[in-house]
């Protein structure tokens, strides 16, 4: 099957690396959020923009609380969706795949690499759960600079997930509604990668 230009590459991951550097250049404000998806524990899907942190040669990773809503849905249900739509290029990457933990080494330096007012955030911060006002939030987060200094280690409820892909799709925009859109498939993580052409 012919894909030159925008979709030419054997590799989705280095296609989307590149499609990012682009958006990088010319969308105004995070280039690099998605929206990702989830589904609870009664199968109703929920959706919300996060930032990928990171292509890596065998996933998409991004950084949450893990007791936080999707921290908690992606742990009993390790399944996710997520898409990049970038509207300066006209374009989009949409993944669906399984879900696994990036911690360790990865982890500690992203954390370490945040501002830090947002590493101490991290600690005060539980994700997701009622608040009864902002005040007390800001307390917590004095309390926690008294106590973890200049340097907070990661907490251990903070962390990565990764999706490694069963299918990545390539939509770019075409005139008169007529798309192109070239779509990766694989039963499952490992397997080589099937690529078909869709109608738009």
């Amino acid at each position: 099957m012919e894909r030159d230009g925008l979709f030419a590459g054997n590799d989705p991951f280095e296609i989307a690396r590149s499609w990012l550097a682009e958006a990088e250049k010319s969308e105004l404000n995070d280039p690099n959020a998605v929206a990702l998806s989830t589904v609870d524990a009664d199968g109703l899907p929920n959706v919300r923009m996060v930032l990928l942190k990171e292509i890596s040669e065998d996933g998409f990773i991004f950084y949450t609380n893990y007791n936080s809503a999707k921290g908690r849905e992606l742990t009993a249900n390790p399944k996710a969706a997520m898409v990049l739509h970038w509207k300066s290029l006209r374009r989009q990457v949409r993944i669906r795949g399984m879900v696994s933990r990036e911690e360790g080494t990865r982890a500690d330096e992203y954390y370490a690499s945040r501002s830090l007012k947002s590493r101490l955030g991290a600690w005060a911060s539980e994700q997701s759960q009622p608040l009864d006002s902002r005040g007390t939030l800001m307390a917590k987060v004095a309390k926690i600079t008294a106590q973890k200094g200049p340097n907070p280690p990661r907490p251990p409820f903070w962390g990565g997930f990764k999706i490694a892909p069963v299918e990545i799709e390539f939509w770019a925009d075409g005139a008169f509604r007529l798309h192109d859109r070239f779509v990766w498939r694989r039963a499952r993580v490992g397997e080589s990668w099937k690529i078909q052409r869709l109608n738009p």
